[in-house]
């Protein structure tokens, strides 16, 4: 089967773009497993599915997957590179609820939605108080997929993210974040992602960064958030809504064999 495919990134968090509104595409786990492998496919961080929307109020329906084939209910560089894919201002169908998106020049906004801070929305497998887990005291939320933060030493992700991501307290696994706080208005992350492993970037992850952090007092509501691969605006308004900000890349378009 002959796939058309875009590759594009955000701040180096890459993606396989593929447009399936025009016919019913179906990818199996084999085939995005393939399509995402680097050394025998085309390689990206996560492989993104459009197909029409069928709520009101959508442009476009959008999934992504990971490279070992799961299936990630929320994408925050990879929504932005599918604003710039669609163009115009888009709202994003996703599995996290619709995404407006808006653009100012080369920069693209999403709106992430509202954090869930229960335990049970997380989810975690037991009762917590998700400000301050029992887990190197780190502090949870899900922005459309699960995420824990730990405040400290950020260059600790690859030493600690591939256990912490399977440990029993996240049952559906969890994206985990590990922050350096610069300054009221300024964090260092790294994000080791839920089935991707060690990513330039995190958008989601950045999101629920500040709002960790904001919960705890160690910064502001609007927060410059510093990756290996850039920078991103977040803002975590006082009607609960999270924005994110940051640039989106077109690399090149293909075709499979």
């Amino acid at each position: 089967m002959t796939i058309s495919f875009t590759k594009m990134h955000g701040l180096g968090n890459d993606f396989v773009v593929i447009d399936g509104r025009q016919n019913d595409l179906a990818l199996d786990i084999a085939t995005i497993r393939h399509l995402c492998d680097r050394r025998f496919g085309i390689g990206c961080d996560q492989l993104v599915l459009l197909t029409p929307p069928t709520l009101a109020g959508a442009d476009v329906h959008v999934r992504f997957f990971n490279p070992d084939g799961s299936e990630a209910g929320a994408c925050g560089n990879a929504s932005r590179c599918v604003a710039k894919f669609v163009g115009g201002t888009p709202t994003l169908q996703t599995a996290a609820g619709l995404l407006p998106t808006t653009q100012d020049g080369d920069r693209f906004t999403v709106d992430m939605g509202m954090p869930r801070l229960d335990w049970q929305d997380v989810p975690l497998s037991q009762a917590c108080d998700t400000l301050h887990l029992p887990l190197h005291d780190a502090a949870a939320c899900s922005m459309g997929n699960p995420h824990a933060t730990l405040f400290g030493d950020a260059a600790r992700a690859e030493e600690l993210g591939p256990g912490l991501e399977r440990d029993p307290l996240f049952p559906k696994r969890a994206n985990i974040g590990f922050a350096q706080i610069l300054s009221p208005t300024h964090m260092r992350l790294r994000v080791w992602e839920r089935g991707a492993g060690l990513t330039l970037a995190c958008g989601s992850g950045a999101c629920a960064a500040v709002v960790n952090a904001v919960r705890r007092g160690l910064t502001e509501r609007t927060c410059t958030v510093t990756m290996d691969g850039g920078d991103l605006r977040i803002t975590w308004r006082e009607d609960g809504h999270v924005l994110m900000t940051g640039p989106a890349v077109t690399v090149f378009h293909g075709t499979t064999a």
